[in-house]
């Protein structure tokens, strides 16, 4: 049997810069790639040295027709696109107190949750739900 790995999710933004700002500021992650073609953007952030799954930014048209575009775009904008995206911090405080200070917009400050994490949760700059978790123990 062949073992497979995600190797890169897509998370639409309205915004790239902003969200770039976002994602490597106020979550730390680094910046990989940043291609651009036909009026696009598509850029790569992940974790240092890591060969864990990347997030792609791009913009709501990006590879698809403006009807699904616009669609999309609504949907993230009100918050009901795609996720909540769910990333692991080794130190879940430090994480918040960054995101917190970079300007994003707290949705759940940090609380155990019954399941067996701690986390807490934001959005980005586009409306996407983030949530941030760190295993309690």
């Amino acid at each position: 049997m062949t073992g497979i790995a995600l190797s890169f999710c897509p998370i639409t933004v309205d915004d790239v810069d902003a969200a770039i700002d976002f994602y490597r500021d106020a979550l730390g992650l680094e910046l990989l790639n940043d291609v651009a073609s036909d009026g696009h953007r598509w850029v790569t952030l992940g974790s240092a040295g890591s060969a864990g799954p990347a997030l792609v930014l791009s913009d709501p048209a990006a590879g698809r027709s403006p009807d699904d575009g616009e669609v999309l775009h609504r949907l993230v904008a009100k918050g009901s696109g795609p996720g909540p995206y769910v990333f692991f911090a080794d130190d879940l405080a430090a994480v918040f107190e960054r995101a917190q200070a970079a300007g994003a917009e707290v949705l759940q400050e940090p609380m155990d949750q019954p399941w067996g994490t701690r986390d807490c949760a934001f959005r980005d700059p586009a409306g996407n739900h983030v949530r941030i978790n760190q295993a309690r123990g």
